[in-house]
């Protein structure tokens, strides 16, 4: 049953669906009340219910689903509170926090965990993943923090490091990365997930900011979840491929290449060997044939064109980075 109680989901309550074959017949109602169902309760009969039999039908699902809103009052005052601890965690003040805690969340603060912010890229983005993880932490017997920001398009969770929790969240965003090839990146997704590396309580004000790094990195690359610990072990080459970051290389190249299109020489080229090879003449010269004569006064038309010496390490750490943004942009616009 669990297609139909998919589509029933997707309906505003109240609402049935009538699922039959040969042997059996199963009739789903919605349970809760709003844009969307929070639970469906499935009735099978040999035949159509009669009338009776509808209205215990009904009297059992007006029960549940007050039963549900008391429920979703509950769970409401329980963010309030994992609202409070967050914020004494991300002060530096975990002990305040653990006493708050009590056991609702006390045992989630005895182990390492992540800390992972959500966006909304579509209305119930968030809504859904936190479904997923919550269903999949009480399953597992797992505490689970969760604080919504904002209008509610934005979520930050703690769940604990190779729980259940973390697992449904990577499963779901790696369900929304396996649709069809999307034109316009992440903003097609359902989620946005940024993962901090695993942390403890009093580690949280970092582990935000990791979190909102691996975010941002999962907007730019179109990725429905980036864990901090993909950039932090990796290289910092994927970093240039911004769109930012070409603009500034190709501002800062463009005189260069417009030198080297007119024939006068091969400054780029040049510029990039002479880099490599830390300002060593002899070793850059030999890399490209020429002479190391020739190679300084390269390096001082260089210097010419874009008014900056070579000289300042900050121009040539700049100069290298633009160099590396453009050839890390160059198989794309092949």
């Amino acid at each position: 049953l669990t297609p139909d109680v998919e589509r029933l989901r997707d309906r505003p309550a109240p609402a049935s669906i009538v699922v039959a074959d040969s042997e059996d017949r199963v009739e789903l109602q919605s349970l809760g009340t709003g844009r969307r169902a929070r639970g469906a309760l499935a009735v099978g009969t040999g035949a159509a219910l009669g009338t009776a039999e509808r209205y215990a039908v009904h009297s059992a699902v007006a029960l549940l689903t007050l039963t549900t809103a008391r429920s979703r009052s509950l769970q409401g005052a329980e963010q309030r509170l994992g609202a409070a601890v967050l914020r004494m965690l991300l002060a530096g003040q975990p002990d305040h926090a653990r006493a708050v805690a009590g056991d609702l969340y006390g045992g989630l603060l005895d182990a390492p965990f992540r800390l992972l912010i959500a966006e909304a890229a579509a209305p119930a983005g968030p809504e859904l993943l936190t479904e997923t993880m919550e269903a999949a932490a009480a399953r597992s017997g797992e505490a689970l923090l969760l604080v919504p920001e904002g209008e509610g398009e934005r979520v930050v969770v703690l769940a604990a490091d190779g729980g259940a929790a973390v697992a449904a969240c990577a499963a779901y965003a790696e369900a929304q990365d396996d649709r069809a090839p999307r034109e316009g990146g992440a903003e097609d997704s359902d989620i946005v997930v940024g993962l901090s590396a695993p942390a403890g309580p009093i580690a949280v004000s970092a582990a935000y900011k990791q979190a909102e790094q691996a975010l941002s990195v999962a907007r730019r690359r179109g990725r429905a979840l980036v864990e901090h610990e993909e950039l932090a072990a990796g290289s910092v080459l994927p970093l240039l491929a911004d769109d930012a970051v070409r603009a500034f290389a190709d501002g800062m190249l463009r005189a260069l290449h417009e030198h080297d299109a007119k024939g006068r020489g091969d400054l780029v080229a040049s510029l990039r060997a002479w880099l490599s090879r830390h300002g060593q003449w002899d070793a850059a010269a030999a890399d490209l044939g020429v002479h190391r004569h020739t190679l300084r006064y390269r390096m001082r038309r260089v210097e010419e064109i874009l008014g900056r010496s070579l000289d300042d390490p900050d121009v040539r750490m700049e100069l290298w980075l633009a160099l590396k943004a453009t050839a890390a942009s160059a198989p794309a616009e092949e």
